[in-house]
């Protein structure tokens, strides 16, 4: 069983996570191609090249979706808006159709008793953009914000809570130095450009909003607990080294105004011009943070140039991503941003979740594993409470079985899961879980 809502302090939140790209199907609706559709359509980036032309059907099916999160008992849904859906050129003109679409949507969250909470940009870049250099060009940073502006006009007097750029992390590193995800670039050059570039555009968003009087604005940065491999001290370093790129870089520059100088000793040549001026638009007040958080790591030394690190296998139970199952960690994180960078800032869990590869079994899913994942990093959660972390919600990823970028539909995370041929949608042994946890308090 799921801790119940009378175990947590009485304002505590729980909601349910998706994104555009992952569930809704992108070639419906007038949106524009993405650099997700021409990095699937390139052999070996993608697992059977699959991509998301249609994905869940979320588009047209979004009043049974919403339908499920209000049984469910949740309190938040946590969206995200496709840029090339409501701007299919990145820039210039606005597609009614795409806007509309969003605009049902979260009147069909309030009509429900849901509180929108948007994410404006969830990885799907307008392929246009991406011609212009995408991430790297720093006129990203006032291309985005014009999409706010479009969207937060349409959207801002209904949503609950917004955030401009989900992981960071994900759309530089991830993208840019590792190749894992769309633009697939390997170019230190291209990464830190685009590291800096993601914050500025978030700064730049969050202006934008509070120029049109939204409140309840925030960020939402991901991170992994980084172990040292071993004793040795070049674990230690090189440990020290993922966790300053992977868990500080970020909230360093939206917190404190400034970059670790253990990245900046590999990134600082590669810096863009003038970047150190940035951090009064990086820097913009914020009303919470968001802390994704799935696994942890174990990092060794390399004999290669900067970062000189790789890892290798842990021995702790793992999901079918491979990755460690560590709620210390999530406490971990919990705890040492409230001490470290945002004070008395609420925070929220943005992102929590596991996938496994969840048979469908005389009608049902008995995913256990899911929901002892649930469990713990809930009892993380209360630990981190307990400790005085001004925790105010905790939201599950993800809600559908979806596309899972790379992985294609290999990879399922969802509390319910997805038949891909049918499009059926059958609630898991963990949506029951959540729906008896959610049953409001005695």
């Amino acid at each position: 069983m799921l801790p119940g809502r009378s175990e947590f302090p009485s304002d505590l939140l729980f909601g349910v996570a998706t994104s555009s790209y992952q569930i809704e199907g992108h070639s419906f609706g007038g949106a524009g191609p993405t650099h997700w559709d021409s990095f699937a359509a390139t052999p070996g980036n993608v697992v059977r090249a699959e991509n998301g032309a249609r994905a869940c059907d979320h588009y047209h099916r979004w009043p049974e979706d919403l339908d499920l999160i209000a049984a469910a008992g949740f309190d938040i849904y946590r969206f995200s808006t496709s840029w090339a859906r409501i701007m299919p050129e990145g820039r210039g003109a606005v597609n009614a159709e795409g806007l509309d679409f969003y605009d049902r949507l979260v009147d069909g969250m309030l009509a429900r008793g849901l509180k929108p909470a948007l994410t404006l940009y969830h990885w799907e870049l307008p392929a246009a953009l991406a011609d212009l250099g995408g991430w790297r060009n720093r006129d990203i940073a006032g291309w985005l914000a014009d999409f706010t502006d479009v969207v937060c006009r349409r959207l801002g007097d209904r949503i609950w809570c917004a955030a401009p750029i989900n992981e960071p992390w994900c759309v530089s590193w991830l993208s840019h130095f590792e190749g894992h995800h769309a633009p697939g670039l390997r170019d230190i050059r291209a990464t830190a450009r685009t590291m800096h570039h993601v914050l500025l555009a978030h700064g730049r968003a969050i202006e934008v909003m509070r120029g049109l009087g939204i409140s309840n604005l925030g960020a939402v940065c991901n991170f992994e607990f980084a172990h040292p491999a071993d004793g040795s001290k070049a674990a230690q370093i090189a440990a020290r080294r993922y966790d300053a790129i992977y868990n500080q870089f970020f909230a360093s520059g939206l917190f404190k105004g400034c970059y670790p100088d253990a990245v900046l000793e590999g990134l600082g040549p590669h810096m863009p011009k003038g970047w150190q001026d940035d951090f009064g638009v990086i820097g913009a007040p914020l009303d919470w943070f968001g802390i994704n958080y799935y696994t942890c790591k174990r990092i060794a030394a390399a004999d290669t140039p900067w970062p000189a690190l790789q890892e290798v296998p842990g021995p702790l139970p793992k999901t079918a991503m491979g990755w460690e199952i560590y709620p210390d960690g999530l406490h971990h994180f919990l705890t040492m941003l409230a001490r470290d960078y945002t004070g008395t800032l609420p925070l929220y869990v943005t992102e929590n979740g596991l996938a496994s590869p969840d048979p469908l079994v005389d009608g049902g899913i008995d995913d256990q594993m899911r929901l002892g994942y649930f469990q713990s990093h809930l009892a993380a959660c209360q630990r981190a409470i307990a400790d005085g972390v001004p925790l105010k919600g905790y939201i599950a990823w993800s809600l559908l079985d979806n596309y899972e970028w790379a992985l294609g539909y290999e990879k399922r995370f969802g509390l319910v899961h997805l038949d891909f041929e049918t499009l059926q949608r059958t609630p898991k042994a963990s949506y029951h879980a959540w729906m008896k946890a959610l049953e409001p308090r005695a």
